[in-house]
């Protein structure tokens, strides 16, 4: 490949250029560079109000394109950190199959990690019971390694991730979440619908009451993505944590698994020291 990856693509230090130039565009397209841009700061952005729209949701059949900015994208993945050897667990998202994640677990496991499914299978969207059966999984890893794990998560599997780290932050390192719903629950999704307002009213306010009682005290990195069809983007934002920083990105809600974007920003976070 003749062209190199910058040492930051265009905003991924938190500028947000004002227009992007058609090469870098171009680029982009291709995968040879990163479209993810830092935000440092949420407290303009808007809250979320209501589920995506009808057209983001019929965008999300596109997913699969994303896919095609990988093979571009080679060299720069290639050129992320090596990973430390320490427990990474992914965790999947709602009704979404163990090995909907295995392309990200291989690339991590390729750079050095001990990358792991959940082992539980599909995710039957039971946060609660799952979050005590992988914080009893986890703390049987912790104990034979001798070192805390980091859990990354998408959509539902991040609100999982989130409750092992609020109930035992001593096992996990770091916490990465990807179009995962902060606030609301199930209120703010394409699958509102299915549940009942009183339903969706105690599940908002059970979280609302857990972050502002026992907040968590590991380190968040929140991605989210405006295209997302699936959770409203604004739903994504992390507001009470103390320790989180966001990330946007450009892919639909089911594309950001093999989104490159999201795969470099999960390897670099994860090379970070604690």
């Amino acid at each position: 490949m003749p062209l190199s990856m910058p040492s930051a693509p265009i905003g991924y230090d938190g500028t947000v250029p004002s227009r992007t130039p058609a090469p870098q565009r171009t680029l982009q397209a291709l995968g040879l560079t990163s479209r993810a841009t830092g935000v440092p700061d949420v407290a303009a952005l808007p809250r979320a109000e209501r589920s995506p729209s009808w057209r983001k949701l019929a965008a999300e059949a596109t997913s699969p394109l994303e896919a095609v900015r990988l093979p571009g994208a080679v060299r720069r993945l290639r050129s992320m950190p090596r990973g430390d050897g320490h427990v990474v667990i992914d965790i999947p998202g709602w009704q979404a199959p163990e090995a909907s994640g295995l392309p990200l677990r291989r690339y991590l496991s390729w750079l050095g990690y001990d990358a792991r499914g959940w082992t539980f299978g599909k995710n039957l969207g039971d946060p609660t019971r799952d979050a005590g059966r992988l914080t009893a999984s986890v703390t049987a890893i912790v104990k034979e390694s001798g070192r805390p794990v980091s859990l990354v998560g998408w959509s539902l599997g991040g609100v999982i991730a989130r409750e092992v780290a609020r109930r035992r932050p001593e096992l996990v390192r770091r916490v990465i979440t990807y179009g995962t719903p902060v606030i609301g629950g199930p209120t703010y999704t394409a699958v509102a619908g299915q549940y009942a307002h009183e339903v969706r009213s105690h599940i908002s306010r059970v979280a609302e009451e857990l972050d502002a009682q026992r907040p968590i005290k590991r380190p968040i990195t929140v991605i989210y993505s405006r295209r997302d069809g699936i959770v409203a983007w604004p739903a994504c934002l992390d507001r009470t944590s103390a320790d989180v920083e966001h990330v946007e990105v450009r892919s639909t809600h089911v594309g950001m698994g093999v989104d490159p974007d999201v795969w470099a920003v999960v390897a670099e976070r994860l090379a970070r020291p604690v």
